[in-house]
C-alpha cells in the first residue's frame, strides 16, 4: 500500500523520537527514523537524545536504583510534555505494566534474543576454571549462569557495552555476559565468545526486539508507526509479556521467557530462578498461536504453583 493511500490530511508532517544517548540506543532509534521514512517519504523524522538516570547511575545494580524503568522515565517524559512524539525502547527494558496513559502498540526488528558469552581466554562457558570472575549487570543471567557454573565468581558490571568490554579487555573479568542483539547490532559480533543456547540461559523477556511507545490519546502518530508493526514479533511479545505480567514481574527479577512460532503453533518456555541459581522453577507450554497472551498466563499459573510464588516474594 503507498503512503498516499494511508495518509490522512490532518496528520502531523514531522515526528519525534525520545532516544537514550548511548550508541546502542542511538542506532536502535535511526532503524526505527528509516523505517518511518521509506514507509512515509514525506514525513519528517527527528531525533531528540536524552541522558536517563539509569545512564548515569552505573556504580550499582538497577534494583537498588529504581530498576530499569530509569532508561524509559526520561523518555516517558518527554512524551508527557510534548517533546517528543514516540519514543523506541529495547524490550527486555520494558516493564510488564506501563503508564495508562501510555500505549506500545508496535515492536519490531527481532534480532537475536540470546545472551552472549564474551572471553578472550575462555572459548566456552566449559572452558571456564573455577573461581573465575564473571560480569554481567543482570539478576536473570547472574541467576542461571552461576545454575550453568556454580563454581565461578559473578561480580556486578553495569555501563554501554563498550564500557563493559573494555573491563574485560583491562582484566576486571574472565568473561563477562551481554546480549547478542547489541553486539551484533554494532557490528561486534567477533567479540562474541558463545551465543549461549536457551537451555543454558534462557533469554530475557523481550529480548533482542525493539518497542515504540506513545501517548496513549495520539492517534495520528499511531497511524504512522502501526505501518511499521510486524506480526509475528508480535505474537511472540504477547506471549512473554503475559508471562511477567501474570508473575507481576519487572525487569531485574531473575524471570525468563522465550517464545518462538512457526505462524500456527508457539512453544513458550519460561522460569523463575533463585538468584543464586540454587533453585529454578522451569515449565513450557505450546498452542495456537492466536492464543498467544493466554498461554503465558497459563504458563505463569503452573510457574506460581510449582513454588514460583515462594521464590519471588523472596526477592521482593
Amino acid at each position: 500500500m503507498s503512503s498516499d493511500t494511508l495518509r490522512y490530511p490532518d496528520m502531523k508532517d514531522t515526528l519525534r523520537i525520545a532516544t537514550r544517548e548511548s550508541e546502542l540506543a542511538l542506532w536502535q532509534a535511526r532503524l526505527v527514523q528509516q523505517r518511518l521514512e521509506t514507509a512515509w517519504p514525506d514525513l519528517a523524522v527527528e531525533l531528540v537524545g536524552l541522558s536517563t538516570r539509569g545512564d548515569r547511575i552505573t556504580d550499582r545494580p538497577l534494583s537498588e536504583v529504581g530498576g530499569k524503568g530509569l532508561f524509559l522515565s526520561a523518555l516517558e517524559s518527554a512524551l508527557e510534555n510534548g517533546d517528543a512524539d514516540i519514543a523506541v525502547h529495547s524490550m527486555k527494558d520494558v516493564p510488564a505494566r506501563i503508564p495508562d496513559h501510555m500505549a506500545l502498540p508496535v515492536v519490531l526488528a527481532p534480532a537475536s534474543p540470546l545472551d552472549a558469552y564474551v572471553s578472550n581466554q575462555y572459548a566456552t562457558p566449559a572452558d571456564l576454571p573455577a573461581d573465575s570472575w564473571v560480569g554481567t549487570s543482570s539478576p536473570r543471567r547472574q541467576a542461571l549462569f552461576r545454575r550453568l557454573r556454580p563454581d565461578v565468581q559473578i561480580d556486578f558490571l553495569r555501563g554501554n557495552i563498550q564500557t563493559r568490554l573494555r573491563k574485560l579487555d583491562d582484566g576486571h573479568f574472565d568473561a563477562i555476559l551481554l546480549a547478542c542483539a547489541g553486539l551484533d547490532r554494532l557490528g561486534m559480533s567477533q567479540r562474541i565468545s558463545a551465543r549461549l543456547t536457551p537451555a543454558q540461559c534462557l533469554p530475557a523477556i523481550g529480548q533482542g526486539v525493539l518497542g515504540i511507545e506513545l501517548r496513549a490519546n495520539d492517534g495520528d502518530t499511531r497511524e504512522y508507526i502501526e505501518a511499521l508493526a510486524e506480526t509475528d514479533t508480535t505474537i511472540r511479545i504477547e506471549a512473554e509479556r503475559a508471562v511477567a505480567r501474570h508473575l507481576n514481574g519487572n525487569c531485574y527479577l531473575p524471570i525468563a521467557a522465550h517464545a518462538t512460532h512457526d505462524g500456527i503453533r508457539l512453544s513458550l518456555q519460561a522460569c523463575v530462578a533463585e538468584a543464586d541459581g540454587s533453585r529454578v522453577i522451569a515449565d513450557g507450554i505450546e498452542g495456537p498461536v492466536e492464543n498467544a497472551a493466554a498461554l503465558g498466563a497459563a504458563l505463569a499459573e503452573r510457574l506460581l504453583a510449582a513454588g514460583a510464588n515462594e521464590i519471588l516474594r523472596g526477592l521482593a
